[in-house]
């Protein structure tokens, strides 16, 4: 695994906070006309509008339970679908902007979902899910020998999973050809991808990047030139792979004694909530995902799993535009 040292990182001085108030903003998108739309633990999607201000879109799910967003996903008529991350049950629900909120999956091959992950919708209108893990609580599968986690396509043929025995999915993203699905695999510490068949299954799974210590990927996006940017929880850290599989670290932003108490953990498989949830930096606290916007996609954005905003600095090139960039929303 070849790591690039020339590629000039980015300071912590040049990151700026956006938004206010926001509870555990994990997943963060972004569109053409300047939004900014995150999961958000009051109960659904908050939006940040370009002139800064901002409104929830919450709502109560079947059964008076509170939802509990973490990956969301933008529509073409401007409603949404996030993934529920209960703490036994899981699911995808369609979120419109008036509150109202209707089940899209909650169950496959007559399974219920557990607590679930990630959801696209791509260009074609499949919609990508994830589920890390089967194991409740969810911090058994923080464990680099348990391969639990799958992945689930809805299309016009129905939900079927298309990937099994993952080791905690997290996020996933379509290459700019759309022949490629790429996965990270949070607690095995790789990026994998699949072949993308003709019909939406998925061919044999090969290991993109093996990372080191420290380094748990969870968030990720394309950019103009091919390479793909991986975010880290627990070290805050934003690389990007080339496509040729050199490695770049854009930020950092760890305390090294907490980072190696993590490594320790992780070793012996002892790790659990503390080690993701009493993360020590300067800044960044624990950020998640990322996405490209601006008018020139060159502004990268930062989820976050443990602030009430999220973070954002200068690319040095454009990121690729996500499928629901120029929906009319």
């Amino acid at each position: 695994m070849p790591v690039v040292t020339g590629q000039q990182p980015i300071g912590l001085a040049s990151i700026r906070r956006i938004g206010t108030g926001l509870k555990r903003p994990e997943c963060v998108l972004a569109d053409q006309r300047g939004n900014l739309y995150t999961a958000d633990w009051r109960g659904g999607v908050a939006h940040i509008r370009p002139d800064g201000t901002q409104v929830l879109y919450a709502c109560t799910l079947p059964g008076n339970r509170p939802a509990r967003p973490n990956g969301i996903a933008l529509r073409r008529d401007g409603s949404f679908l996030f993934t529920d991350l209960g703490t036994d049950l899981g699911g995808v629900f369609a979120l419109s902007r008036d509150g109202t909120v209707r089940p899209f999956l909650e169950a496959v091959d007559g399974i219920p979902l557990p607590p679930s992950n990630f959801v696209v919708e791509d260009a074609q209108g499949r919609v990508w899910i994830t589920v890390s893990t089967r194991h409740v609580p969810r911090a058994l599968g923080y464990r680099h020998d348990v391969a639990d986690g799958f992945i689930v396509l809805v299309d016009r043929r129905g939900a079927r999973i298309v990937a099994d025995g993952l080791g905690y999915t997290n996020e996933v993203v379509l290459d700019a050809s759309g022949n490629w699905l790429y996965v990270n695999e949070t607690f095995a510490r790789v990026t994998s991808r699949f072949p993308v068949r003709h019909d939406g299954s998925l061919g044999q799974r090969e290991v993109f990047v093996e990372h080191g210590a420290g380094t748990y990927p969870d968030g990720m996006a394309f950019d103009e030139d091919g390479h793909l940017w991986i975010v880290s929880i627990i070290s805050n850290r934003v690389l990007r792979v080339s496509p040729d599989r050199a490695i770049a670290t854009i930020v950092e932003d760890c305390d090294p004694e907490h980072l190696a108490w993590v490594e320790r953990a992780y070793i012996a498989g002892e790790i659990d909530r503390p080690h993701l949830d009493d993360v020590k930096s300067q800044m960044l606290r624990n950020i998640s995902s990322i996405a490209f916007g601006g008018t020139d996609r060159r502004t990268a954005y930062l989820g976050c799993l443990l602030d009430d905003a999220i973070y954002a600095f200068r690319s040095p090139v454009a990121g690729l535009a996500p499928a629901h960039w120029n929906w009319p929303t």
